[in-house]
């Protein structure tokens, strides 16, 4: 497996992110040289249980809690480089050692500033009921914003050139102030100077770890080294495909690699879709198959659903299979990891929804009116629970034969192989069902 270059991975949740990525990357690691990041920012949420230690990581790949590979936050991310530097300090107090040949930075991300974030907090309390998306407030729609309009966006590489830096910073601030004062009332203004001098300081820290992560990347790949990429929120709220407008601002499926990483689209023979064996989503936006009772509260107590991000807590609703087809139509998984599969223990049956009744019709896709997936009522299929603990299992053949049947019938609503099953949040609680040579 590890002579075939083709089989770069890429790692995507198919669901609205929370899937389990975080783990299903830190089990993958060992196979791996390279960890990227090419999406999102600080707004991500992943976290890794080890031992009794738990890291949530936002800024930083799941790969850099493994001392052997090298981490790559490329230009498709946006940098918020306080966040950054925090959790590298707070990963060197905990006994991880980050060197800047194990973290590489692309010197074409975007960076994300104070008047991001406010900007992010300001939209969400202005909005009208049913107006708000729902965001973490961690600037990172702003700064993509900023980012496409190509006049407001400031880059990584621009930092080390601090005559020019601070001239784009005074200009851009006096935009927002104006922005902020004539849209939301705001008098306290931001001040030019201390943003740049602040950001100046970061800058120096980061030094050792920025440089051109395109070309490094590239490098790498020629080179034989197997790269990992690992994908940010989840496909349903990709920006283009996901259920607009309750959508991240970037794109998170496949496609986010070639344009985020800057590789070649051949370069990605293995695809693994990351799905919950029910459905999450924090904050606002349609969620079908949401249970609004005690039932969804004893859901969210079993998984922990609570955000790793935020600290809210999740919608939880039965499995979808409409939405989850529809994200796996244009990420194309090779192969599925299905996690929490424990966290349904004890429920009995186990509802999944497998088409949904729109206007009187059987639809068997997501619609692209967000405000008619609203409407949506939803067909389910009632399949048998189990009352076993199998948080211990290690086999496919350890389960009991009510949840073999759920996974096998994941398996064929989505029309990809599962070879990989989460029984529970720490790393050796993964059932290996079959390995990538397998199904490839």
């Amino acid at each position: 497996m590890r002579a075939d270059s083709a089989l770069h991975t890429c790692v995507v949740g198919l669901q609205w992110g929370d899937e389990g990525k975080g783990k299903i990357v830190d089990t993958l690691v060992p196979e791996f040289d390279v960890v990227v990041r090419y999406s999102g920012g600080a707004n991500a949420g992943h976290t890794v249980v080890v031992g009794e230690h738990t890291f949530a990581l936002h800024q930083l790949p799941s790969g850099i809690l493994h001392e052997h590979v090298t981490c790559m936050i490329t230009c498709g991310a946006v940098l918020d480089p306080a966040v950054l530097l925090g959790e590298i300090e707070s990963l060197r107090a905990r006994g991880v050692e980050i060197a800047p040949q194990r973290l590489r930075i692309s010197d074409r991300a975007q960076l994300v500033f104070p008047y991001h974030r406010k900007q992010d907090v300001l939209a969400e309390r202005a909005a009208l009921p049913g107006g708000k998306l729902g965001t973490t407030a961690r600037g990172v729609g702003p700064c993509y914003a900023d980012k496409v309009s190509r006049r407001w966006g400031i880059r990584v590489c621009e930092l080390y050139n601090p005559e020019n830096f601070r001239k784009r910073v005074e200009t851009i601030v006096a935009h927002k102030n104006a922005y902020l004062a004539a849209l939301y009332d705001v008098r306290e203004t931001l001040d030019p100077t201390a943003i740049a001098d602040e950001y100046l300081a970061f800058a120096e820290q980061m030094r050792p770890f920025v440089c051109d992560t395109t070309t490094e990347l590239a490098e790498r790949m020629a080179a034989g080294k197997r790269v990992l990429f690992e994908g940010a929120q989840g496909c349903l709220l990709d920006i283009d495909h996901g259920t607009y407008p309750f959508v991240t601002s970037a794109s998170c499926g496949v496609g986010g690699v070639v344009s985020g990483a800057g590789v070649p689209p051949m370069s990605i023979g293995r695809v693994l879709g990351v799905i919950k064996a029910y459905t999450t989503r924090v904050g606002e936006g349609p969620l079908p198959t949401e249970l609004r009772d005690a039932t969804g509260d004893r859901l969210r107590e079993a998984g922990g659903e609570y955000g790793t991000t935020t600290g809210r807590p999740r919608r939880c609703g039965w499995f979808d299979c409409v939405a989850a087809r529809y994200a796996a139509t244009f990420t194309g998984p090779t192969e599925l990891a299905l996690m929490h599969l424990d966290t349904l223990t004890g429920f009995d049956p186990i509802p999944v929804c497998i088409a949904y009744k729109l206007d009187g019709q059987v639809v068997n896709t997501l619609p692209a009116d967000t405000y008619k997936l609203e409407k949506a009522e939803c067909i389910y299929e009632n399949l048998p629970g189990w009352s076993e603990d199998i948080s211990g299992c290690r086999r496919f053949e350890d389960l009991p034969e009510p949840a073999r049947r759920y996974v096998q019938f994941i398996e064929e609503q989505l029309a990809a192989p599962v070879t990989m099953i989460g029984v529970g949040p720490e790393r050796e609680q993964i059932i290996r069902v079959r390995e990538a040579s397998e199904v490839a």
